[in-house]
């Protein structure tokens, strides 16, 4: 860590005291049981259409296309710190090829660990699709903040005071920061305490409306980042397909020097 990088942090934190000022006037706990309930009737309704009518005929072709690209398992397990700070087993499909640090390293850009196919199921989130049956069996929710990885959370509690506040609400398989653009590795502890603030952001301003917000723009990016893989896709095709005009010219003109 350099000298800017600590300075940056000191300036952080003293923006993140006031947050937590306004935190304790507001906490979580104010949050009526009504809308809890609500919430949760929420995530097993959405889930199970999403199981029934998406994953029914999705996974078996992931399951697929995993098996032909690379060996080892369909689905990666991992741990993660969850609702209260308790650890469960959170599902994806597997985008690297098996290795021993996939528990304590975060994929970076062009991390050499992520396959072919792993690669497309991350940048459209496709990856992270099973966690809809972590959401059923009561671990997740579909909106909330991310769960990390616990080494990570060690290592940002160390930057964030009150990091744990994250963990009043259950995480979620998308969530205000992700919405926002952070996605994928942490760099930087500016990027740790951003996504942090919109963490809390979204735990103080919990309702069912902000949810369907949420879930409405996660659709969209993710639709836009498929057809934005698709037109790279038609882009590399046109550049390796070779016109057929000049060879026909050639032709002709090789012809009409025959003829005279």
């Amino acid at each position: 860590m350099n000298i800017a990088q600590q300075k940056t942090g000191k300036v952080l934190r003293t923006e993140l005291t006031t947050v937590n000022n306004i935190r304790r006037q507001t906490p979580y706990a104010r949050i009526k049981k009504k809308h809890l309930i609500a919430k949760r009737i929420f995530d097993i309704a959405f889930s199970l259409v999403v199981i029934t009518c998406l994953l029914s005929w999705l996974l078996p072709l992931c399951f697929i296309l995993i098996k032909l690209d690379s060996s080892g398992p369909v689905f990666f397990r991992q741990k993660r710190v969850g609702y209260k700070g308790r650890l469960f087993s959170c599902l994806k499909l597997r985008t690297m090829v098996v290795n021993n640090f996939a528990d304590i390293k975060q994929a970076t850009d062009g991390d050499a660990r992520i396959t072919r196919i792993g690669r497309i199921f991350r940048n459209t989130n496709i990856d992270e699709l099973p966690q809809f049956f972590n959401v059923l069996f009561g671990d997740m929710s579909i909106v909330g903040p991310r769960p990390h990885m616990t080494k990570d959370c060690q290592d940002f509690s160390s930057v964030v005071a009150s990091y744990d506040l994250r963990h009043s609400v259950r995480p979620g398989i998308t969530g205000m920061a992700q919405t926002k653009g952070f996605r994928g590795p942490t760099n930087d502890m500016e990027s740790v305490v951003l996504r942090y603030q919109w963490d809390i952001f979204y735990v103080r301003n919990i309702s069912f409306f902000l949810d369907l917000k949420l879930i409405n723009l996660t659709f969209q990016q993710t639709l836009n980042a498929l057809l934005k893989r698709r037109n790279e896709i038609e882009e590399t095709e046109n550049k390796l397909t070779i016109s057929p005009k000049p060879e026909i010219a050639r032709v002709r003109e090789v012809s009409k020097k025959m003829v005279v």
